[in-house]
């Protein structure tokens, strides 16, 4: 763990609410963008995001400190992350997920383009948007399991012992379920752009 993270959360089991603070507004928005890609909905990552907080303040004296305060903080939001998605395959039906339940929200994870001369060319702007969309509802359909490993790995740039911790399954786990994850995404795509066709 990094001195700086070690030092706050110190100063917070001493009683400096404010040094959890600052543990807050450092990782706040880099959970919240994974956990928005897992979810499809920046509504339920923003409770996500703060139940993994509030989660993380009142276990803050069982962190052991054998990790990163950040990979043991992933833990806690994608555990209840795939939790809420499990709660919610039960109780929606396909019927009320076409109608925009799920899936319609999420779309702007505030991804600006980069200001070059080919990004800011007429139609960029709705062609991007419109490929995220796609990457988001491909995503969606890969079980919890392998959209996590995926977010963490090709989204967030985590190495394979990182989401080992935060998912608690071994390595060799971790490359199978991203290698299945990624051939059945490419299916995914690939079935879509057949039927635009």
């Amino acid at each position: 763990m990094n001195d700086d993270d070690r030092r706050l959360i110190a100063d917070c089991l001493k009683g400096r609410t404010d040094a959890f603070g600052e543990l807050v507004r450092r990782y706040q928005d880099r959970l919240y963008n994974s956990v928005a890609r897992l979810l499809d909905s920046s509504e339920d990552a923003q409770d996500i995001v703060q139940e993994a907080f509030i989660h993380a303040y009142q276990s803050l004296h069982s962190f052991k400190g054998d990790s990163e305060f950040f990979t043991w903080l992933y833990r806690i939001a994608f555990n209840a992350a795939i939790s809420l998605k499990r709660r919610r395959k039960v109780t929606f039906s396909l019927d009320q997920r076409r109608d925009g339940d799920a899936g319609s929200q999420g779309q702007g994870h505030g991804l600006d383009p980069a200001d070059d001369a080919e990004d800011n060319r007429p139609g960029f702007a709705l062609e991007r948007s419109e490929q995220e969309a796609k990457l988001q509802a491909a995503l969606n359909r890969l079980s919890a399991e392998h959209r996590t490993v995926m977010v963490l790995k090709d989204i967030d740039g985590c190495s394979y012992e990182v989401i080992a911790d935060v998912m608690g399954i071994p390595v060799g786990t971790v490359r199978s379920r991203l290698h299945r994850a990624r051939s059945e995404l490419r299916d995914i795509l690939s079935a879509q752009e057949e039927r635009e066709r």
